[in-house]
């Protein structure tokens, strides 16, 4: 076994929120490097579920010109490889997303690396990397914005553009996978 390393900040995030939201869950981590950040656990060690943690600062413009821009609450990037979702050992990844001012709370995106590949396939066409740009709007919606025109921007707050593949928004503060553990399910 190599020394333990330190947490990234992601995971030191992202097991803050964990212990605070449900105290009566346990989190693992991994000494080496599989792909898993954490095993989250019930307290009898029953039921768990494997977590893999990314965290992006906000790239959001500093200056927000456009009414679509004024609707944002946070614009992440992420580069992921298609094997890396495809054959992750993690049963969700959770996306966070911190804000410029750091005013807001970090946002949370926890979805099966399943679900994120199909939603890049459909989107983007199967490639080798991916650049994910989850945009999460004041209104509640969680999408995919790599790609989109100003035209699709436009079109989306008359509401006359559909997301589709893009739409992420289920996955948006989605804690089901802690909350079933609890459940003992």
């Amino acid at each position: 076994m190599r020394p333990i390393f330190t947490v990234h900040a992601g995971e030191f995030v992202f097991g803050e929120v964990v212990e605070k939201r449900f105290p009566d869950l346990r989190l693992w981590m991994p000494t080496k490097d599989t792909g898993v950040d954490y095993l989250v656990t019930d307290a009898l060690c029953e039921n768990s579920v494997s977590v893999q943690v990314k965290m992006s600062r906000d790239y959001r413009p500093s200056f927000l010109e456009s009414e679509f821009e004024r609707e944002l609450l946070a614009a992440g990037w992420f580069v992921f490889s298609h094997s890396s979702l495809e054959n992750s050992a993690a049963k969700i990844w959770s996306l966070i997303l911190v804000s410029h001012e750091r005013k807001r709370k970090p946002i949370f995106v926890n979805i099966s690396p399943r679900a994120l590949l199909k939603c890049l396939v459909q989107t983007h066409g199967v490639r080798k990397t991916y650049h994910l740009y989850p945009w999460v709007l004041k209104n509640g919606v969680c999408m995919e914005g790599r790609g989109m025109k100003k035209v699709d921007k436009k079109d989306f707050l008359s509401g006359s553009f559909e997301l589709r593949s893009r739409d992420m928004t289920t996955s948006l503060e989605n804690w089901d996978f802690l909350e079933k553990i609890t459940e003992g399910v």
